[in-house]
């Protein structure tokens, strides 16, 4: 499979060469309806200021392939391009799920909401720009993803508003600090930059840091999706869903991290803590990180799931039940560290000062 890289990544063969698990990116979809009625001039002036921001459309000229491109994929060795080339995927899928839900979102909302829709529109162009960037990617190394049949034959997920905004505002500030910390690391250490679109990923990342402030404006225009006891519960479901599905996915590409100079296990405890405490300046509750369990229950999940997808291409004769059992582990380990007492995002920031 290493020796051959030539294939062209069609819609009708995706399943095969891609299967769609649980830590798979997804495409969303919400109640446009429900959107169109929100009330967001309580919190008015952030909106302007984060919509003069989209208009300035800082990386208009960022995002332009440059010679240092030609022939970069030869400096890749064959155990790190497989890896790679599912980065630039699984990257390029996700980019492209929130181009098509911002698209739709400004769509609906241009009558009833033209804050919002601009916004959502704007946005729309930065998501569309790093997925078509990370395509041309993948063209380097003869794969490709066709983006318009994805859009008519993958499957959407629903999601209530609250639930994408939550989901959404982490999802941001988490690829912020992800880009931000390889950026960082291979500034270092340059001779790990195997690749020239590691040099883009430091003006990348100040998209999705500018995407995560938008989310926050919408979270903060909701005080009900804030403070009230339900949003606590709801802060901590996302916030350890998102870092449990980091998690196990990184964990099982560990080679890939290993390729650029990385301890997949120490970026990845470098990359919640971050995004944690990003998220305490926006969410009622944060996860206590320091709490000696959180990483082993971590790793506990992490573990079980590589014995999942050992069991997936076993020939176990009680295959099933195994991996029932094996399931059942994983969400009991995630309700262990759902029930980690929270901290207080003040209390947090008085332990900062």
């Amino acid at each position: 499979m290493l020796e051959t890289f030539n294939i062209i990544m069609k819609i009708n063969n995706i399943n095969q060469q891609s299967k769609e698990t649980l830590l798979t990116p997804r495409f969303y979809t919400t109640n446009f309806e429900e959107m169109s009625k929100l009330d967001i001039s309580n919190n008015q002036e952030e909106f302007e200021a984060l919509l003069q921001e989209f208009r300035a459309d800082y990386n208009q000229q960022h995002f332009i392939r440059k010679t240092a491109f030609n022939n970069s994929q030869a400096l890749i060795n064959k155990s790190a391009k497989s890896l790679f080339v599912e980065f630039l995927e699984r990257s390029c899928t996700a980019e492209f799920s929130g181009f098509l839900l911002y698209k739709e979102l400004s769509r609906r909302l241009k009558n009833t909401n033209p804050i919002l829709a601009e916004c959502f529109l704007l946005m729309s162009r930065d998501e569309a720009r790093h997925a078509g960037f990370l395509n041309k990617a993948m063209n380097d190394f003869n794969v490709s993803l066709d983006l318009g049949l994805l859009t008519k034959h993958r499957k959407y997920t629903f999601f209530a508003p609250k639930f994408i905004f939550y989901a959404t505002y982490l999802s941001e500030k988490i690829g912020y600090w992800r880009y931000i910390t390889i950026y960082r690391h291979l500034e270092q250490y340059p001779e790990y930059r195997i690749y020239p679109i590691f040099r883009f990923f430091e003006s990348w990342c100040q998209d999705e840091n500018r995407h995560g402030d938008f989310f926050a404006a919408l979270l903060k225009s909701q005080p009900n999706l804030l403070n009230s006891w339900q949003s606590k519960l709801w802060c901590r479901f996302f916030l350890v869903s998102v870092f449990i599905t980091m998690y196990l996915n990184d964990c099982q590409r560990s080679n890939f991290y290993s390729a650029i100079g990385l301890d997949s296990r120490q970026y990845d405890m470098q990359v919640i803590r971050k995004t944690n405490e990003s998220a305490s300046r926006v969410f009622p509750v944060a996860l206590n990180v320091d709490h000696p369990k959180f990483f082993q229950y971590l790793d506990l999940c992490a573990s079980t799931n590589r014995l999942l997808i050992n069991i997936q291409h076993s020939n176990y004769p009680l295959k099933i039940i195994y991996k029932i059992s094996l399931y059942l582990k994983i969400a009991w380990l995630c309700f262990k560290l759902y029930m980690i007492h929270p901290v207080n995002s003040k209390g947090i920031w008085e332990t900062i000062k």
